[in-house]
Formats: structure tokens, sequence, C-alpha cells
């Protein structure tokens, strides 16, 4: 093991000279907490409090139902699709906002299915993908008499054929962090004409994206992770532009129609990428994920991605110098992950359960991972090292092994 790791002098020095230092004070962040979960869910953004006040108190305590028209909350699944297209260079018009990535992933599956009809009889994923995509793709296929493929990562390249109808994929792994290289996978699916549907959930907000350069068509993204919109925060879909003109949803709600309000008893779908809208959108969790978004909107994705590399590698430095019996599973490559730490222990549950009580919130994943979320804006590099310095005591002194510790919680 090397005992060579860097000082806490020198971590501070970092923060000192950090240009994005001065974010961190825009976050509602506790006390003498090291936040490392920033991947499962943000944190709160200090605007946000303020947009939800003016939301319930002004908006809607004295606007009432006029303010569908006089703040607009009719146009916010679009205006802040608009800005998310940003983050995910994609044009105008190609993003909206709207209920979950289970839903808006089972929408898009239905939709491409139905457009490429008798195109092979397989839908290809990644085995260990979030369980979600999977869980949605086999029922998908289940429906509609279809095979699921599951396999490991380095086969999906040779598996995309004549018989793949859909492939499912999730950018960045929820687990190992891995990131798929979206560009080159886009371009094999594209040889054969098989369409390809990205879960961007761990990348938007966290790894540069260009969905327009890749040429990718087809994703769904969530809102409370690196958005910071909120817990339960609603998710995003992306169209190009071009696909638009022959998908359809496969729920045709009224929000989804060319015109809600004429109350006609036909459907007609909206010409844009409204048309994937369905029911009335939730109003308060749409307000408060603008916040978080117009904060990423704000701030330099490339200057996020430099200083989310540097995190990554001085955590990678402390952790094998005083953690070495956590294995580390993320790829050290930085265009080969995304922006979450993840090392494997055969007690990462009970690691994780007493580092949280020491004031380090991670988070665990069956069976043995704790994973690190490394979010730029409000975590510096003296929160790193306090997080491992304060892990290491906690494997040196083998307080994780307490009875109270080994307890499963419902949410881990």
């Amino acid at each position: 093991m090397s005992t060579e790791y860097p000082s806490l002098s020198e971590a501070q020095a970092r923060d000192a000279a950090d240009p994005l230092r001065a974010w961190r004070d825009r976050f509602t962040l506790p006390q003498g907490v090291m936040y490392l979960d920033g991947n499962s869910l943000g944190a709160l953004p200090k605007s946000t409090a303020a947009l939800m006040r003016d939301a319930t108190e002004r908006q809607w305590g004295e606007g009432l139902i006029r303010s569908w028209n006089d703040a607009d909350w009719i146009g916010a699944p679009r205006r802040i699709g608009d800005k998310i297209a940003q983050l995910i260079r994609a044009a105008p018009g190609e993003v909206v906002v709207c209920d979950s990535v289970t839903v808006n992933l089972y929408k898009l599956m239905l939709a491409l299915l139905a457009s490429h009809p008798g195109q092979g009889r397989t839908i290809l994923t990644e085995s260990g993908n979030f369980p979600t995509d999977l869980h949605v793709a086999a029922g998908v296929a289940r429906q509609h008499g279809l095979s699921l493929d599951a396999v490991p990562r380095e086969q999906i390249a040779d598996r995309i054929g004549p018989d793949t109808a859909l492939i499912v994929l999730t950018h960045v792994h929820y687990k190992t962090g891995e990131r798929f290289d979206m560009a080159g996978v886009q371009a094999l699916a594209d040889a054969h004409n098989v369409p390809l549907i990205w879960d961007l959930s761990h990348s938007v907000g966290a790894v540069p994206l260009d969905m327009g350069g890749d040429a990718a068509r087809f994703a769904v993204g969530c809102g409370y992770k690196y958005l910071n919109g909120g817990p339960g925060a609603p998710g995003f879909l992306y169209v190009a532009g071009e696909a638009l003109e022959f998908l359809g949803s496969p729920i045709q709600g009224w929000m989804g129609h060319a015109e809600p309000f004429a109350m006609t008893d036909g459907y007609t779908p909206a010409p844009g990428i409204e048309r994937f809208l369905a029911g009335t959108p939730p109003m308060l969790s749409l307000l408060a994920l603008e916040g978080g978004v117009d904060l990423m909107v704000e701030a330099d994705d490339a200057a996020l991605w430099h200083k989310s590399q540097a995190l990554f590698d001085f955590l990678a430095q402390l952790m094998a110098a005083r953690c070495p019996d956590l294995a580390p599973i993320t790829p050290p490559r930085a265009d080969l992950r995304g922006s979450h730490a993840s090392f494997s222990h055969p007690h990462a549950w009970p690691i994780n359960r007493a580092l949280i009580e020491a004031g380090v919130i991670g988070d665990f994943r069956t069976p043995d991972v704790l994973r690190l979320g490394l979010t730029p804006l409000y975590l510096g590099f003296a929160d790193i090292w306090h997080a491992v310095d304060r892990l290491a005591a906690i494997m040196d002194d083998g307080r994780w092994q307490r009875s109270e510790y080994m307890a499963k919680t419902k949410v881990t």
C-alpha cells in the first residue's frame, strides 16, 4: 500500500484556485456533511426554494387557474425541454419534459416498433442495465411477441444484426460508471438500420453530450440527479427532428393533441415533440426542475467536466493510498466513464451505513458496490479529502461491523 497521498492543505489550495468554487454557495448543503450522492439525488439549489414559494403563493395562490396562461404553465414541458436540449446539444423542439424515464422509455419503444413493423424479432440491451430499462424492455418484448437479448457490454456490437428490432442502452452505467462510445455504437446501429434509444439518466449534466454530432436520434433521461430537479422530478424525452415526422406516441393523451382545448372526439397528434405529452403537466415538479436546469445551462459544461476529471483523479489517489481494501470498478480513463466512482467490497452495505453516520453521504448498489458521486458545482477537493479520511477511519477501526449497520433499509 502506498503511504503517499495529497494533504488536506493541498486539497484546500486546489479549492481556493477552483474557478467553480462560488457555485457551492448557490446550493443548500448541511454543515459538516460531505454529499457524494448527487448522482442519485442532486442537492437543493437555493433558488428553488424561492421559485417554489412564487409557484405556490403567487402563481397558484393568486393566479389560480389563470396561471396556465399568465404564467405559461401550459408551455413549461416544451420550454424546459428546450433548455435541456442545450445541455445535450440537441435542437430546439427536440426535447420535451414529461412523465418519468420508465414511462418515456415505454412510449419511445412502442413508437419505434410501430414505425418499423416486421424489422427483426429481438430487442437488444445490456445485461446488468438499470432495472427499469430491463423491466420495460422485457414487458414490451412480451407484448409484441419479441425476444429480449440482454448481453454483456462487450458483446453488444457483435449482436447488432438483421434480427435486431430495437436497441436500448444506458450511456453511463448506473453501477460501474462505464460509458459507451455513443458515436461508435450509434454508427453500428445505423449501419444495420436499427433504432437505438439512449438512457441519459447518469449522463445529462455530468458528461459532455452531443446528440446531434453523434447522430443519436432517440433518448430519455431523468431530472433529479445531476440536473438537481428534486426528488421524483419529471423525466425528459428526445427525438431528433427528422424522426418526429414518422413517430406517434402510443399514449394518446389530451396534452399530446394538436389542439387540446378544441375538445374533439377524434385524435390529431401535435405536429412536434409535444405529441409525446400525455396528461396534465405536474406544475410544481416542473418548476422545481426548471430551477435546477437553469443553473446547469448557466454553468460552463466544459469547466464542469474538467473539474469532474480532477475530482475523480484526486479521489482515486486517496482511495488507493488510504482505503486499498475497496477495489475500484470504474474505468480510470475519462472518456470511458461518467461522473461517479464505484468501489466493490464484500461488506459495502454496512460500510456505507457507517460512512453516512460519519457525515459522508454516498450510496450502495447491490450486491457489493459503494458509489461516490462527483458533482463539480458543489463538491470540492477538501470534501473528497475529508470523505476518504472518514472512510479510512471506518475501515481501520472496523466500526462498520456493528450490528446497527447490518439491517437493510427500504431505500438503499
